[in-house]
């Protein structure tokens, strides 16, 4: 007999994200609308709504208008910040060449946009949420999906708590708990670890291309005052990276005299020398931006994968018994560098299916509608404009590669749509051997202007329970010293932006490799790069993790 209580209810959401909370109060606006009941909840598996919510964060808010129509004079913190300024910088290693708006079609020149923390904006939005009586649980992990007997989705089940390192109870354990839903929900954001099993479950991406990443770091910095031009937005393409690899930077002017700066670098990159978080660092030395954040101070630090395989990887979004909404499946617009906004409105359009569903008395089955409103939507217009960008960079390189994009851009937003849609290759896949390549050059952290990973992670703010299971599992201990180690010299010890991973003992002939768990920020990049996919995340107690403030 199983030791876990279980809560019934109409339906479950896996993730407190824009997705999942947009979700949550659609659902209850249409109850409301409808003078009936439904019974929703959210399980975050951070220590409080935001916590592990990390991005630029420019905000296109054509979702948000959709949700909450007064949400500019209603308290939300992104009103705060319209964007003032939008510049496309070209950089070389000493230089920046302006890209002139003309050249770009007009929905990358960021219009009617704002800036600001997604964390704070989740942290309003499940306020919103609670007032129209969705409960939201804070530092409860979705551990593991629950089935019904024919295979269709139950729910899911919070994983225990109080389980030792070698899997013993101490003295302090508590069983999970079992939420058993009409509609599950799954709204973990990039990778997440129960998506990635349903997704695998019901084969739900058999006939979509694969899932391509990048990792995004950030900072925050207070500025010098006379520097900081609020609602500001640049962001950067070229130097540091080199013609193996591909990205780019961000410099957002926010409220309280901040600036987000940050990096990207897709994870299809091919030297196993590359390190995302010193490419991130060597960015900050360009003379630019050296002189932007001279005598300013960093306040905050984090990572997190995202999505950009566009629309052709978008997996099929139902099954029986739930849905992907959000990053859980992939909404990224790529050139935007945006999808708060269109994740909000995938988490809408599977409440007003789930919505319909149980006030016909439905549960359990597969919820046609949201794949149907999808197709008629503006979300799918606007993935499908840009369906080509990152793949035609990937394949051509930036300079020529960016030149077709935007010309394919152009004509696709003058509705001369193309007649292919490129794909992509897996980016664990993408990584040459350690003897076919050169070790990039990066700085030495000065601890002013570059810094190293450690004391970067220890501005996350990131803690976990030392004495439980790691969550970082291998699926065979063997392979990283004797497969990954003489082919691509490790690469777990560069891709993580955390220092999680670590080959000790080399020098004295007896190589070994040491996971440092506590370190995670919950990134996902060694789920996604690993070449042999050998790691596996899963979820640690709930509450674990980083706790971003403003990010």
């Amino acid at each position: 007999m199983s030791e876990r209580e279980s809560m019934p209810y109409d339906v479950v959401i896996v993730g407190a994200g824009p997705a999942g909370l947009s979700a949550a109060i659609r659902l209850k606006q249409l109850a409301a609308e409808a003078g009936g009941e439904l019974s929703v909840c959210v399980l975050e598996k951070g220590s409080e709504v935001g916590a592990h919510i990390l991005s630029g964060a420019v905000i296109d808010p054509r979702a948000l208008d959709e949700l909450l129509p007064d949400w500019r004079d209603d308290g939300c913190p992104m009103a705060e910040v319209p964007v003032t300024q939008n510049h496309h910088w070209i950089l070389s290693a000493t230089k920046k060449r302006v890209l002139p708006h003309l050249w770009t079609p007009p929905f990358m020149h960021n219009k009617n946009t704002y800036t600001g923390s997604l964390g704070n904006l989740c942290r309003w939005l499940a306020g919103k949420a609670e007032e129209l009586g969705v409960e939201v649980f804070p530092g409860f992990a979705a551990a593991e999906i629950l089935f019904h007997e024919d295979g269709r989705v139950k729910g899911v089940a919070t994983g225990d708590m109080g389980v030792a390192r070698d899997g013993t109870r101490k003295p302090d354990w508590q069983p999970g708990l079992e939420l058993h839903a009409k509609y599950t929900f799954f709204a973990e954001g990039v990778r997440g670890h129960l998506s990635k099993e349903i997704i695998r479950q019901f084969d739900l991406d058999r006939d979509s291309q694969p899932q391509a990443y990048g990792l995004g770091i950030k900072e925050l910095w207070d500025i010098d005052p006379a520097k900081h031009e609020l609602g500001k937005v640049v962001h950067t393409q070229g130097w540091p990276l080199g013609d193996d690899a591909n990205g780019g930077g961000w410099i957002y002017h926010q409220a309280n005299g901040q600036v987000s700066i940050g990096f990207v670098t897709w994870l299809n990159y091919s030297n196993p020398y590359l390190s995302p978080f010193q490419e991130m660092q060597k960015w900050k030395t360009h003379p630019v931006i050296a002189e932007l954040l001279k005598g300013g101070k960093r306040v905050s630090y984090g990572a997190r994968a995202i999505n950009e395989g566009g629309l052709q990887a978008i997996p099929k979004l139902v099954f029986p018994g739930g849905a992907l909404i959000g990053c859980s499946a992939g909404f990224l617009n790529v050139p935007r560098i945006k999808g708060t906004h269109t994740a909000m409105k995938s988490g809408m359009m599977a409440a007003e299916a789930a919505f319909e569903a149980v006030q016909a008395g439905r549960a359990g089955d597969e919820l046609a509608a949201y794949p149907d409103a999808f197709e008629r939507s503006w979300v799918k217009k606007e993935l499908s404009i840009v369906r080509n960008t990152k793949p035609l960079v990937a394949r051509f390189g930036d300079f020529m590669g960016s030149g077709l994009a935007g010309v394919t851009m152009w004509l696709e937003y003058l509705k001369l749509k193309m007649p292919f849609t490129m794909t992509l290759h897996r980016d664990h896949e993408t990584l040459w051997r350690k003897d076919q390549v050169k070790p990039p050059v990066y700085p030495k952290p000065d601890g002013v202007l570059t810094f190293d990973r450690l004391s970067s992670v220890f501005l996350s703010n990131t803690n976990h329970e030392e004495d439980q299971p790691v969550h970082l599992t291998l699926k065979d201990a063997s392979v990283p010293i004797e497969h990954n180690l003489p082919l691509y010299d490790e690469p777990a010890q560069r891709y993580c932006p955390a220092g999680v991973y670590e080959v000790v003992g080399v020098e004295e002939g007896d190589p070994r490799f040491v996971i440092n768990a506590q370190n995670c920020v919950h990134c996902k990049t060694c789920d996604i790069k690993d070449p042999t996919q050998n790691i596996n995340w899963v979820v640690p107690e709930g509450g674990g993790g980083p706790n971003y403030p403003n990010m």
